[in-house]
């Protein structure tokens, strides 16, 4: 399950829904917007995203996740719009009989996310600058 969303993250309701009686794990990785970055002080984000693009792209990473470790369960909620320091940018989710192939694909999902998912991240700075951080 993978959604893009506009609105602030309530996975809660992705949580609490039930999980393969396969899963003996459940790894959780939250993504927050930092008051730093690079030694700046940053005000906020801005996520841009190509919905049918980024949905296309997750499929092909939980496929490759499920081929490479023993996970039954990927889920995650990645924001797109106006985001300020504290909030909640990406939710994910990875469910598995073992905790190490739930850490392993935890991580390996993640860091696919963050280099391919065509979702975009405009850092804005206290001093009145702003920055792409890995635009095209």
């Amino acid at each position: 399950m993978f959604a893009l969303c506009n609105t602030p993250l309530d996975a809660h309701p992705w949580t609490q829904e039930p999980i393969s009686q396969q899963c003996g794990a459940w790894v959780v990785f939250i993504g927050r917007v930092r008051c730093r970055n690079n030694g700046r002080v940053v005000g906020r984000l801005e996520f841009e995203g190509a919905v049918a693009l980024a949905e296309n792209e997750f499929a092909r990473i939980e496929a490759e996740a499920r081929a490479r470790f023993a996970i039954a369960e990927i889920r995650c909620l990645h924001r797109v719009g106006t985001l300020v320091v504290g909030e909640t940018a990406v939710w994910l989710g990875v469910g598995g009989a073992h905790r190490d192939a739930s850490f392993a694909a935890c991580r390996y999902v993640i860091d696919e996310l963050k280099r391919r998912l065509p979702i975009w991240k405009k850092e804005h700075y206290d001093n009145g600058d702003s920055g792409w951080l890995n635009h095209p």
